[in-house]
């Protein structure tokens, strides 16, 4: 009867609809070509984020060239195979910074950039039969080479042009002329020359030519100004550093006013002003002065002369007023007595006589040398102006303010002349005002939240960069990398977590068999057998009738059938 019953049992099993097929993706060798893209993809987008990251740093490898030069430069590098990039300006060539050392050693075999200023190299290269013309015209051309080399070693120098003018040699001295020079400057951007500065390149040329004066060199800067100002030499202007010591000087009196009174009435609620006129002019002075010496004025007696002189009488003149009264007098003779000798001269009357006195007196007079050193104060003028009291009640918080007493004007008056040095013989003067300041007693400014202060926001850009980096590598390891990797690691994982294969032993003699033994375990096993066919039997049979009860209604008929 069983047997019977299955034949049709099995036909009506095979009649199941086939299952559909699976598409390319769902095979296997689909799921590899899927995963293998998606790793390529995934490697394809770390290698451009790690790209754009980490783009190579740009430096400068020449700036401020001209045309020929760039050009050459440019053919060199691409000859090298060396990736460059221009400034903003185009006045700069970049190149990755750990190239710019070897690029320059190369660019530097090739003569480049040529647009260095040639020195007194130029004179190792003279020829036999130079005219002397062109001897001195090298020279020359070497000479400002050398200087313009020398005036570019400054840091705020970018590049520099020289030109001297130099007269020919003249035996008469009137026709003698000095050198003159002219200096071109091409500054660094951004920077420039202070008047220090600019003399010491006046000097630098001045000294290095013979007989050349510091007033005949001119310094024009990129931007046809010029720096070398001939006021300036000639003490016509003030020196920066007079200008510096000046506006020192009124800083230090500011400070001064405002240390003495801001404990009086508090740091921010005093304002003070200075100005002060120095006198920068040095001067010598001698002066010699004389006092009156007359009486009643005390005298002192330098030196006394007298002299006392007498001679013989003289008749006065007689005679008739003319040309014979005026005859010269006879040959005078010897009288002689009545022995032939010598009489004896008459006597003759004694003439007047003659005192002179003279005394000379010491002059009082007075020699003074002054000498008046230069930066000294002329005249001070000093403003202060002092907030009016703040008093603030402390059951309602209300801030009053008013004005300061008279007395205490003139105490803080009195402190700032003491602290300014007032003198009023030379002419300084003092203005102390007391009024309210306006903005004083308003509330401070509250500092904005750290989100929107402007000085945070290129730290929030990068910030922002940062974490989206993040996220795209957080995204592709989690959803694409994981789980391509997670059956390999699996495997992995179980080929390190495999025990090791235990060693051989030794084999044990076989006991002897037990055929009765066998024999049980043989029947047993097939009794076994036997249930789990009969319990998949019956398994199946449930199953079947669960799911189609017609074939077992089928089987049924079949079976009453076949007993009748």
């Amino acid at each position: 009867m069983a047997t019977a019953a299955d034949p049709t049992l099995d036909s009506d099993i095979d009649t199941d609809t086939p299952e559909p097929k699976p598409k390319y993706w769902e095979t296997p060798m689909g799921k590899k070509v899927v995963a293998g893209g998606a790793a390529a993809l995934a490697l394809a987008i770390v290698a451009a984020i790690w790209l754009w990251q980490s783009e190579p740093e740009y430096r400068v490898l020449f700036s401020n060239y001209t045309d020929r030069d760039g050009g050459a430069i440019t053919a060199s590098l691409d000859q090298m195979g060396v990736k460059y990039k221009f400034s903003d300006g185009g006045n700069a060539i970049l190149v990755p910074a750990e190239q710019v050392p070897s690029i320059r050693l190369k660019l530097a075999a090739q003569g480049l950039p040529r647009a260095g200023n040639v020195g007194f190299e130029l004179l190792e290269n003279q020829k036999l039969g130079t005219s002397q013309f062109v001897e001195q015209v090298n020279y020359q051309r070497s000479l400002e080479g050398e200087l313009a080399n020398s005036i570019q070693a400054l840091a705020a120098v970018g590049s520099a042009r020289v030109h001297l003018a130099l007269p020919k040699p003249s035996v008469f001295v009137r026709d003698v002329q000095k050198p003159t020079a002219s200096v071109l400057l091409n500054l660094q951007p951004g920077r420039t020359l202070d008047q220090a500065q600019v003399n010491a390149i006046v000097h630098l040329v001045a000294s290095s030519v013979a007989e050349l004066p510091a007033s005949n060199v001119t310094v024009v800067d990129q931007n046809g100004n010029l720096l070398s100002d001939s006021a300036n030499k000639a003490g016509k202007q003030l020196d920066p550093n007079q200008l510096k010591y000046v506006e020192a000087l009124q800083q230090n009196i500011v400070k001064q006013v405002q240390s003495i009174i801001a404990p009086l009435v508090g740091q921010n609620n005093v304002r003070a002003e200075a100005t002060a006129e120095v006198d920068f002019a040095q001067v010598d002075t001698a002066a010699e002065m004389y006092k009156p010496n007359s009486p009643p004025e005390p005298q002192a007696i330098r030196s006394q002369q007298t002299s006392e002189s007498s001679g013989p009488g003289s008749t006065n003149p007689s005679g008739v007023p003319g040309a014979l009264s005026n005859q010269p007098p006879g040959t005078a003779t010897a009288p002689l007595d009545a022995n032939g000798q010598p009489a004896a001269a008459p006597a003759t009357a004694t003439g007047p006589t003659r005192k002179d006195a003279t005394t000379n007196y010491e002059v009082d007079k007075t020699v003074r040398y002054e000498q008046k050193p230069m930066g000294g104060i002329k005249r001070l003028t000093v403003g202060v102006v002092v907030n009016y009291r703040r008093s603030v009640d402390p059951a309602t918080g209300k801030v009053t303010i008013k004005p300061l007493s008279a007395a205490e004007v003139a105490q803080i008056n009195e402190l700032v002349k003491q602290a300014m040095g007032y003198s009023q013989a030379r002419g300084d003067t003092l203005n102390v005002t007391n009024a309210p300041f306006d903005g004083v007693d308003k509330p401070e400014d509250v500092a904005p939240d750290w989100w929107k202060d402007p000085a945070n926001l290129p730290m929030a850009k990068d910030v922002a960069k940062w974490l989206f980096i993040a996220l795209v590598l957080a995204f592709l390891y989690y959803r694409i990398l994981r789980p391509i990797l997670k059956p390999v690691m699996k495997t992995f994982d179980k080929a390190v977590e495999m025990p090791p294969e235990p060693e051989p032993e030794e084999p044990e003699p076989e006991p002897e068999p037990d055929l009765e033994a066998e024999a049980e375990a043989a029947r047993q096993a097939e009794e076994e057998k036997q249930v789990i066919i009969y319990k998949s039997n019956l398994d199946m049979a449930k199953s079947l009738a669960s799911n189609d009860p017609r074939i077992v209604a089928n089987v049924i008929k079949e079976w009453l059938g076949a007993e009748q």
